[in-house]
C-alpha cells in the first residue's frame, strides 16, 4: 500500500514525522530517501518529538549514527545516515551502537538499497520536491509512505494523510 501526502512547510514535515511516530514501535525500521535537502532530517526530527526522545535530532552525516534514548519509557530512536555506508548488516553492527536495534525505532537516511536486510518489515518514506512549482510553493514536497512486510500489511497509513 502506498500513501501520498503533500507537505508545504518544514513544520508540516515535522508534524508528519510526529504523526508517523504514533504508529511506530520498537523494532521498526524506517528508510528515508530523497534528494539532499528534501526534508529527511526534518521528518526524523518530528519522529523524535513524537517518540519523546532525548536530544536534538540533527543530521547524523558526520557521526553516521546517533542514539536518542526515550524520555518516556518508549523505544529509543537510532538515527543513521547510510550515505557513506556500503550497505549491509555487518556495517551497521560495526557502528557499535550502544542500543539494541530490536528495542529501538531505527530511521535510516539514504537507506534504500543499503540496509533493507536489517528487517523484512520496514517503512519506506520517499520525499520528493515538487517539480516546476510556483515560487510560493517552493517548499512543497510529496511524501510517499510504503510499508513492506507483515508488520505493515494492516497498518492504516492512509489515515496519516
Amino acid at each position: 500500500m502506498h500513501t501520498r501526502i503533500t507537505v508545504s512547510t518544514p513544520e508540516e514535515m515535522r508534524q508528519l514525522g510526529r504523526d508517523v511516530a504514533a504508529v511506530l514501535r520498537a523494532g521498526d525500521l524506517v528508510l528515508l530517501s530523497g534528494e539532499l535537502g528534501a526534508g529527511k532530517t526534518t521528518f526524523t526530527r518530528g519522529v523524535g518529538e513524537g517518540l519523546g526522545v532525548r536530544g536534538a535530532v540533527t543530521s547524523p552525516t558526520f557521526v553516521i549514527a546517533r542514539v536518542h534514548p526515550s524520555l518516556t519509557g518508549g523505544p529509543a530512536l537510532v538515527h543513521v545516515d547510510a550515505y557513506r555506508l556500503g550497505g549491509g548488516l555487518d556495517e551497521m553492527e560495526d557502528l557499535d551502537l550502544d542500543v539494541s536495534l530490536t528495542d529501538s525505532v531505527v530511521a535510516v537516511e539514504w537507506g534504500e538499497g543499503r540496509v533493507e536486510e536489517l528487517s523484512e518489515d520496514r517503512l519506506h518514506v520517499r520525499i520528493e520536491r515538487a517539480v516546476g512549482a510556483e515560487e510560493r510553493f517552493e517548499d512543497q514536497r510529496t511524501v510517499t509512505l510504503h510499508g513492506v512486510g507483515e508488520r505493515w500489511a494492516t497498518a492504516d497509513l492512509a489515515a496519516l494523510a
